[in-house]
Parts: C-alpha cells; structure tokens; sequence
C-alpha cells in the first residue's frame, strides 16, 4: 500500500517518484504530489487546438481526439454515481415520465422505489435496458400510449423510446436544480488534466442527453475542453457491465489496457471495467456500500475520493512496472 507513515505523506512524490537523474520540474502548475513519467514532461500538457469540443459542441459528439500528446496512464471516471450522486433523481425522473403516460401493470401504477431501484441500477446498465428488464420481468404495462400493452418488439420500444425520451427531460429539470460532484473527484480531475502523462476521460451509461446536462453543469465546460476522451451509452452498441466503452475509450487514448484505471461506484460499472482488463477503484455510494467488490474484482474500494491524488494511484503502478514488469494498485481506504 502507498505512504504508510505520516512523515512519508509529507513527502513530495515528484522528489521520490524517479531517480534523481529523472527528475524534473515543471513549474507551479504542475503540484509537487504528482508523480512525473518523462523526460519531454518538463512543459505544461500541450492539448490539441483543433478540439472536438467547441464551446456548445459536447451534445453534438462526444468522443474527443487526444489531449494528452504523451499518455503513460489514462484516469477514467464513470459519471453517475462517481462524479455526482444522481442515481436518486434518476429514480425520481423514471417515475415522473411513468406517471406522464399513465403506465400501469395489471391495473397498477409502475412507480420504482428506492430498494427495486438499487436492484435495476445494480444489475443493469442503461436506461432503456432497465425498463425493458423490468418490464420482461413484471409484464409489459398498459399506457397512454396504447390501452392494451405492447406485444410486438417495435411497439414494446416505441413505448420504451417515448418513456426514456420524457425520463430525460424530467432529469434534466431536476439535474439543473441539485446535482453537485462528490468529495475529491473534481480536484483528482484537475490535477489529471495538469498532468503531460495523464490521459483522463468520462465514460458512462447514460444517455446522452441526460448525460450531457451532468457534465455541463457540474464538470463544466472548461474541464470537459481539456479531457482526452468523454463519452456517454449512445456511443456505443452495448452498455455496462459489456466493456465496449472502456474498450473504445483506451483505444482512442492509444494505451494498453493495464495502464487505464477506472473510477466506478457499482458492480455493474466494476465488471466492465474488469471485463476490459484495466485497474477499477470504487467509490461506493449508500446504494452499493454493502456490495462486496473486492469478491468482483476492485482493486481499491473506497467511501470516496476526497484526499486522494495521483502520486496514490499511480506511483505503486509505476514502482511495481519497475520490480514485476507489469503494473499493479493498491491504495487502502486509511491512505485516503
């Protein structure tokens, strides 16, 4: 595990990262705690000047060309869940499109509740998947949509296209009044993206609109101009736990899979992560606190990311590179 003392916290990673023939400075805007990779890291990171992300262009297309010029690791955030806790007011949003359109089983109001939504969220990734899993499993329901319940598969997703499409707007609105980020993780983010060899992106299950409105808002705009990749469930053909989008996020980055560590909060994001062969911390939520991620896999489980920083996640990578050829993590939830 990493700095386990209290004198070697106060020590600064960037004097014991390399050896001194290595090591470099990089001036005030790179912090003393980060662990520097490289030679050519003795600039600021040069990002690209022909970006994806225009000022207004993020809902448009989502997955951005490189920022960072010389990659040796990459950071990923999942957004819902790790960035800011928006399970809750999906929950809400999902039961406000079902009372729009009248949706009803057997005569009975859909209305999902705080435990049958742990469940959803803690087994399926997406939101018209969650639907589609709830409805194969309890019965297709009656709506104002049609009197009867769908039995074809295309009016089944006409309804599910229509309630997912009123969920978002309904989130969206709730999003705009509440939504704030968790402990730590858009300080972990800013020093990610000072860093010439970190690479950083936001790879989530949403969908787009929905999740658009949480970046804009609380990871903003200026933030989201500077990550090498962000992208959201539209963007790929299949949702977590299906690694496809942790996959196509390091492809883009241009990395070997064990040198990407994904931030996640359930097993569901856990198992892709881990289904794409990378490092996954978790920083769980009061939904998924009690899930047992060390038996799924995680590498790191932790409340949240409040006190910690790069020189904890990656100088044991880097120093085991160095003993055993291959990278490994291990940062206790004391080392926070």
């Amino acid at each position: 595990s990493l700095l386990s003392s209290s004198n070697e916290r106060k020590l600064s990673l960037s004097s014991r990262f390399m050896p001194s023939a290595q090591r470099l400075s990089v001036g005030s805007r790179i912090h003393q705690n980060i662990p520097l990779l490289s030679k050519k890291a003795s600039s600021s990171p040069q990002r690209c000047k022909d970006r994806v992300f225009r000022k207004n262009s993020l809902r448009d297309r989502i997955i951005s060309p490189h920022a960072t010029q010389e990659p040796h690791f990459a950071l990923l955030f999942d957004c819902d869940g790790v960035i800011v806790l928006t399970e809750e007011l999906h929950r809400i949003a999902y039961n406000k499109a079902f009372q729009k359109f009248n949706v009803q089983i057997e005569g009975k109001a859909v209305d999902w509740n705080v435990e049958h939504y742990d469940v959803l969220q803690n087994t399926i990734g997406g939101g018209k998947p969650k639907m589609k899993w709830h409805f194969n499993k309890y019965g297709w329901p009656s709506s104002s949509v049609s009197a009867t319940p769908p039995s074809t598969e295309e009016a089944q997703q006409d309804l599910v296209d229509k309630l997912q499409d009123a969920k978002t707007e309904f989130y969206k609105e709730i999003v705009e009044e509440v939504a704030t980020a968790r402990p730590g993780v858009l300080e972990l983010m800013d020093e990610a993206i000072k860093h010439p060899n970190i690479a950083v992106g936001i790879c989530s299950a949403s969908t787009k609109e929905g999740f658009v409105k949480v970046v804009n808002k609380v990871v903003g705009q200026e933030r989201l101009s500077n990550l090498d990749v962000v992208m959201a469930g539209d963007d790929v053909k299949a949702k977590k736990p299906d690694p496809m989008i942790y996959n196509l996020a390091r492809e883009r980055i241009g990395l070997s899979s064990e040198m990407c560590v994904v931030v996640e909060d359930s097993i569901v994001g856990l198992k892709a992560a881990k289904g794409a062969g990378m490092k996954c911390i978790i920083t769980y939520t009061s939904s998924t606190k009690d899930q047992d991620f060390k038996a799924v896999g995680a590498d790191v489980v932790l409340e949240d990311l409040g006190n910690v920083n790069l020189g904890k996640i990656f100088k044991p990578m880097y120093e085991s590179m160095e003993v055993q050829g291959s990278p490994s993590l291990s940062l206790r939830d004391s080392d926070k």
